[in-house]
């Protein structure tokens, strides 16, 4: 169930995010008076589930049965379809290669226009009916949690995040963005009654920051529920202790406390423990494993303040706008790191499986309007590659003749199809291979 719940929402999001994307070239075309032959949904490769022909119209509309994509044939354009016979008799008016080169750049660039104004309505009406919600950085109090390669880094658990490259972080998940996608390293910690400043190398670190939460909020040891298999389910244990204590050792630190478990496997120990304002000593089991067997409490709500922003429908246009220019920068920043073999961040592309994953595994229309909205991003950019068979190679070609005056052949235009059939093809076992290695084989 949790499978076609998440293949629901990942194939629902495609059609919206495709229809948008074609819609903005059909829409162009149709505006300068150019025919479109296919209007299609997913790929009719030999047969469609849907096809549909209006009297007195040009286009036919249809539904593909293969879900990886849609295509708005446009007469007269070589495209990923490689019909070329248009190309045996003369350009007619109302084809692609007979409009001059501005008109056919504003119909290549309609899709990835379309999508980020899908993008941008996606946010607004999710900031207006919503609004917005975030951990400010100045509410983590206890301040962060810290794995052994942030320990590296020169992080310490306790530390508070006070600047990232001089600048305050709104935000505490701000400061993995901005680390990660924005290279900004010099950060401003508060640790204890010092100021320290590290710099960590990126270079060093980034293979490993992309695909781990190096440092999180810090939160307490605090006892949620004993389950009744628990070896300490009549110890004395009550839930929302807070363990400050353990073996001897004052400390609330989650680390400390599970290795001081780990070292006392089979043994009682004693735990001290904050009740309201009481301070008790429970002795407890620790079993084989290591563990005393209780639930904490994980839910950082529990912990901190959220910050939240509710917005009017007029403050949430200016508000949805301003997210999707962070969301396409973000989108730019990764194609950079992605394009930084150090980084190592071509590891992580992926296919299908991978954005299918992102889904929740029950119906979350929040989540699911926040994900479109970033694939309808992603898609724009991953358009813009100047890769021939993509609305980016297409830009590229007719930026060229803008420039220069002069148009590639069609024979030239033709081969260059082929060859960014190729490399996307490539691309695309390459990702799915990456899937298969982390989701099937790990």
């Amino acid at each position: 169930m949790e499978i076609l719940i998440k293949a629901s929402q990942l194939i629902l999001s495609l059609s919206i995010l495709i229809l948008i994307h074609e819609f903005g070239h059909f829409i162009f075309a149709r505006m300068f008076k150019v025919r479109v032959e296919k209007f299609y949904l997913f790929f009719d490769i030999k047969f469609a589930l849907f096809k549909y022909k209006p009297r007195n119209s040009d286009t036919e509309y249809g539904i593909g049965w293969l879900p990886l994509g849609g295509y708005c044939k446009i007469a007269g354009m070589i495209d990923e379809s490689m019909d070329t016979e248009m190309l045996k008799s003369e350009p007619q008016s109302w084809e692609f290669r007979s409009k001059p080169a501005y008109q056919r750049l504003l119909i290549m660039l309609g899709g990835v226009l379309f999508n980020v104004i899908l993008a941008v309505f996606i946010y607004a009406g999710m900031l207006a009916y919503w609004g917005e919600e975030y951990l400010a950085n100045e509410e983590v109090k206890y301040g962060i949690l810290c794995d052994s390669t942030a320990i590296e880094m020169g992080f310490r658990d306790g530390d508070r995040v006070l600047a990232v490259n001089g600048k305050p972080v709104e935000s505490f998940f701000d400061i993995y963005r901005r680390m990660v996608l924005y290279r900004e390293m010099d950060i401003s910690l508060q640790r204890g009654d010092k100021v320290v400043n590290i710099s960590p190398d990126y270079y060093t670190y980034i293979p490993y920051m992309v695909k781990n939460n190096f440092i999180e909020p810090y939160i307490p040891f605090v006892v949620n529920s004993i389950p009744d298999s628990s070896v300490n389910k009549f110890s004395g244990l009550a839930a929302g202790d807070k363990v400050i204590g353990v073996a001897g050792v004052m400390t609330d630190n989650i680390r400390e406390i599970k290795n001081i478990f780990s070292k006392n496997k089979g043994q009682t120990i004693e735990l001290k423990v904050l009740r309201g304002n009481i301070q008790v000593d429970i002795p407890v089991r620790v079993n084989d494993s290591g563990l005393i067997g209780v639930e904490l409490k994980t839910d950082m709500r529990e912990f901190f303040n959220y910050e939240k922003k509710n917005y009017s429908l007029l403050q949430a246009f200016p508000a949805g706008l301003k997210k999707a220019k962070t969301r396409l920068y973000d989108q730019l920043c990764e194609l950079r790191l992605m394009a930084t073999p150090k980084s190592k961040t071509y590891k992580q592309v992926g296919s299908f499986i991978s954005i299918g994953n992102i889904y929740s595994a029950q119906w979350d229309w929040h989540r699911f309007c926040d994900i479109t909205a970033l694939l309808s991003i992603m898609l724009a950019v991953l358009n813009l590659l100047p890769i021939p068979a993509l609305d980016g190679g297409h830009v590229m070609f007719l930026l060229y003749e803008v420039i220069t005056g002069r148009k590639p052949s069609d024979k030239f235009l033709t081969y260059a199809q082929v060859a960014g059939m190729i490399i996307l093809l490539f691309i695309m076992i390459y990702a799915i291979g990456n899937d298969i290695v982390r989701h099937i084989l790990n």
